[in-house]
């Protein structure tokens, strides 16, 4: 008789199981001498047998093939399977009689119909106990998940933490991470410029890889970062610290949702173009110089275009100024209201206590649905993918208002910093006109409204609401100077009444 000595781990890591190789080898060996049985070959393996696919057990069954050895020698059935494939092989050669004897320390088995129902047994309970296993396993993670812990390894920016088998944030590799998310909101980035930052400022994965382009699109679509978790196509609510706000995680998403383009702006002289389109046909406004002159057109790309005329870029500057000193605040009235605004701050937290009342019920109705979902679901009224569809909107909604009552409760009423943000933008028009810088005007008219067209000759766009407010309320505003000259200037400010921030607040609010 020729035996083949087999031996196996069931992980490739070299810190796992470290003495099972080297002990099996040592026990086989000696049982051998023991039994004076002769090896021809030694095949070791450090890989599970749950699944089939083992390279060392196929050259194994290979050399048996061959007749090079008619016999195994292994510590137990369950060292040569652990399914139901590579068992029925081993029975298959013995049936054969490929294989004419097995021979394991802990293990009796003869080439006999009761031999080989007793191996049966033996791979059928090996069998059992991996499956057995592995449902534990999968209930063990279930619970985890259900307890807010995520069980598998912690995404960048996070940390394994061995002693409370939680996830802790990874104070070096954390800001980093949330400044990719910062940098990708703004719409400047694309994944690869991100992927080349990462690699400028060592930021790597857990496992020590760099940073490459699909990794950084995981990043910022992983809703971990924002105190969630996907796990099994179901969303949890986590117990880990989130890194960013929903609100900075959706604006990814949404550049993300674009393609992150962004348009390369060409140097010129034409501080307008790219700012309107036809408002006949749609093309985009082109420029051109004629006689030292910058004149403006459409391009007609699309055919012939009832925009014939060409608009000189004074005359187009002059009607961009005469609109933006309708919605502009002096520095010096800028600095009246946002000394009121300070004022108004404690009020403003006072007050914010009734909408934080308001936004803790329609928080608490959201945990009920959530709670009535989760009964439906288990009386199986609905099926897992609706079940997860409405819990992952569900828990959106959790988290926007949780965001909200965080944000109420540490910065007063919601519309204050908007407010501040607005009356700063009033008097940037100021200093635009005053400055008479062309090139900025563009971007502010972006940040103000949307499309922007040229029409008969006439710049056209739409404004946000609390800057047509100002506009429509300039004339107004105009009487009420010649009335008072001690007033402010700003439109909504009216000497002597309490609604002033009140005005104030429902222009911000409504942009």
């Amino acid at each position: 008789m020729k035996y083949i000595l087999y031996a196996r781990k069931s992980t490739e890591e070299d810190d796992r199981q470290v003495l099972s190789i080297e002990a099996q080898l040592v026990e086989l060996q000696e049982y051998a001498a023991k039994e004076k049985l002769e090896i021809v070959a030694s095949f070791q393996e450090a890989k599970t047998a749950k699944e089939p696919g083992r390279i060392k057990f196929a050259e194994m069954l290979s050399l048996i093939q061959r007749g090079k050895a008619d016999g195994i020698i292994s510590w137990h059935p369950d060292r040569l399977a652990r399914n139901s494939v590579d068992g029925g092989k081993i029975i298959h050669f013995v049936d054969r009689g490929l294989i004419k004897s097995l021979k394991f320390p802990t293990f009796w088995f003869e080439a006999t119909p009761q031999g080989l129902f007793m191996l049966n047994i033996a791979f059928g309970q090996s069998k059992y106990f991996v499956d057995n296993l592995r449902e534990n396993v999968k209930r063990g993670l279930r619970q985890k998940i259900r307890n807010g812990v995520w069980p598998g390894w912690a995404p960048v920016g996070y940390l394994n933490n061995a002693k409370t088998r939680g996830i802790d944030v990874d104070s070096e590799k954390a800001p980093k991470v949330r400044k990719m998310f910062e940098m990708y909101a703004t719409g400047a980035y694309t994944l690869h410029s991100l992927a080349n930052w990462c690699k400028e400022k060592g930021l790597r994965g857990n496992l020590g890889k760099e940073i490459a382009l699909s990794n950084a699109q995981s990043i910022l679509q992983n809703i971990f970062y924002i105190g969630l978790m996907k796990y099994g196509g179901e969303i949890h609510e986590g117990q880990h610290e989130p890194l960013i706000s929903k609100k900075l995680f959706d604006k990814c998403q949404e550049v993300m949702s674009k393609r992150g383009k962004v348009q390369e702006v060409h140097k010129n002289d034409f501080a307008f173009l790219g700012l309107m389109k036809c408002a006949s046909c749609g093309c985009s406004i082109t420029a051109e110089k004629q006689k030292g002159h910058n004149y403006y057109r459409c391009t007609k790309k699309k055919g012939l275009c009832q925009e014939k005329h060409y608009l000189r870029e004074e005359a187009l500057a002059e009607q961009i100024t005469s609109y933006l000193q309708k919605v502009s605040l002096s520095s010096q009235d800028t600095e009246k209201v946002l000394a009121a605004l300070d004022s108004e701050q404690e009020k403003a937290r006072q007050d914010a206590q009734a909408e934080v009342g308001v936004l803790k019920e329609q928080l608490a109705s959201v945990e009920t649905k959530l709670a009535k979902l989760l009964d439906v679901y288990l009386a199986d009224a609905l099926c897992t993918e609706e079940y997860a569809a409405k819990k992952q909107s569900l828990m959106s909604q959790k988290m926007s208002l949780s965001e909200k009552i965080t944000d109420f409760e540490t910065k007063g009423l919601s519309w204050l910093e908007p407010a501040r943000e607005f009356v700063l933008s009033l008097n940037q028009a100021a200093k635009l006109i005053e400055e008479n810088n062309l090139s900025e005007l563009p971007t502010f008219l972006k940040t103000i409204g949307s499309n922007h067209v040229l029409e008969n000759r006439k710049f056209v766009f739409a404004p946000k609401i609390q800057y047509e407010l100002v506009a429509e309320s300039a004339k107004r505003a105009d009487k009420l100077r010649e009335a008072n000259q001690n007033s402010l200037t700003f439109p909504f400010w009216c000497a002597g009444e309490d609604s002033n921030l009140q005005a104030l607040a429902g222009a911000t609010t409504s942009r």
